[in-house]
């Protein structure tokens, strides 16, 4: 994904105030589609990320740096500027870029950016066509409005912990977060998508207002949303879903199953995968079986066929599992480490990594990130930078903003940048 292409977001300024990952993920999304994204740091210390480790970022030596990789999953095709809005000087700057900007995203606290004028209604009467997207723990309203909130406690309030796991009568049995801050990612994707919905309704030429809005992003909200089919099942029937493991409450067979050299993953979704599943194991009873003949027959009885299908894959290498059903239309995968993911043949063909060179002057020369997957045919995503350095583009962003070389080395020694 190195296209020339200049990206579908391209004339548009996103003003990040963000920090950590639900934020800059937004604001990673828009960078990659060509927006102009300048991401405000604390001089010195910078995105709490950066220093989020082991693990840290390699300089040209191959040793480690102080500079933790955290950062850079969230943030490349930024610009990086360090102000302190805690000044007066510094406000003034941030509400100058402010009245340029088309999107600023945030994430402090609900209330906590009116002290120094950086709320939505300070900036909205500097700049009207301004999109103000807030997201906080628990949105702007509400008994829970003035609560931190972070990724794992709103996994465990909604939920989605409850769900996740082992069942309490197996080993290790339990509730379990998901192996990644899903929830922080999920309000990124939410967020952009609305920040585009708003720009539409801005600008739209038949029926465009002109006009920005605010809007008001929870991840209490969209953890709540993400519970998707287990969800709508408990407002169907009262009755709250548990822990399942890596089975599916709804499907059946669709889980890991056991091989003789490990671990495979069959994700049967219909009768008839699961008749050429039974043909392809040498085991037709099962699809003639009147107690697996439909998926719903299947899930009822799942305690009878189970055991009985795990004897089975015990008997082939997961390598020769694949093999024999690959080419039968019957769901099957390895269950990779991270590691034989990025060196899987199919990941490789899509170019999912992608090193980014960095010129900065810290020692660090590439940066790794994944690909964006967006795959847009006329305006892909293009990544133009790697995730940069701590303040790297604060005199070019200021002199764009008309301060002098002077300007800017008084600001520097006043510690206000």
């Amino acid at each position: 994904m190195t296209s020339s292409n200049a990206g579908a977001l391209a004339g548009i300024k996103v003003l990040d105030l963000s920090r950590v990952l639900a934020g800059p993920w937004c604001t990673q999304m828009l960078a990659d589609l060509g927006a102009d994204v300048v991401k405000v740091e604390r001089p010195g210390a910078g995105d709490d990320t950066r220093h989020w480790g082991p693990p840290f970022l390699k300089d040209a030596e191959g040793n480690d740096t102080t500079q933790a990789s955290y950062f850079t999953a969230c943030n490349r095709n930024k610009r990086s500027v360090t102000i302190d809005m805690a000044t007066p000087e510094g406000q003034a700057l941030i509400k100058q870029m402010a009245a340029q900007a088309d999107i600023v995203v945030e994430n402090f606290k609900v209330g906590g950016l009116k002290q120094y004028g950086l709320d939505h209604e300070s900036l909205r009467a500097l700049n009207p066509r301004l999109i103000y997207c807030s997201v906080t723990g628990f949105g702007q309203d509400g008994p829970y409005a003035e609560r931190a909130g972070y990724d794992l406690m709103v996994q465990a309030m909604t939920g989605l912990m409850s769900i996740t796991g082992q069942a309490d009568n197996q080993p290790g049995g339990g509730p379990m977060r998901v192996g990644v801050a899903v929830i922080d990612l999920f309000t990124g994707l939410y967020a952009s998508n609305a920040i585009l919905a708003a720009l539409h309704v801005r600008d739209n030429a038949v029926n465009g207002t002109g006009q920005g809005q605010h809007i008001d992003m929870a991840l209490l909200d969209v953890g709540m949303a993400v519970l998707a089919n287990q969800a709508s099942g408990f407002l169907a029937t009262g009755e709250a879903p548990g822990r399942m493991g890596n089975s599916h409450p709804s499907l059946a067979p669709y889980q890991d199953f056991p091989t003789l050299d490990g671990n495979m993953l069959l994700a049967i979704g219909n009768d008839g995968q699961f008749q050429r599943f039974c043909a392809a194991a040498e085991q037709p009873q099962w699809a003639q079986d009147a107690r697996f003949a439909t998926n719903t027959l299947r899930v009822q009885h799942r305690a009878e066929l189970i055991p009985a299908m795990e004897a089975v894959t015990r008997t082939r290498t997961t390598a020769a599992w694949i093999a024999l059903l690959e080419d039968k239309a019957v769901p099957c995968g390895p269950i990779n480490t991270i590691a034989q993911a990025f060196d899987d043949a199919q990941v490789k063909a899509r170019g999912l990594r992608v090193d980014l060179p960095r010129a900065a002057g810290d020692g660090i020369a590439q940066v790794s990130t994944v690909a964006s997957p967006l795959r847009l045919s006329r305006n892909p995503p293009v990544l133009r930078h790697a995730p940069p350095a701590l303040g790297q583009h604060t005199d070019e962003v200021l002199a764009e903003l008309g301060l002098d070389a002077g300007r800017i080395a008084g600001l520097r020694d006043s510690g206000v940048v």
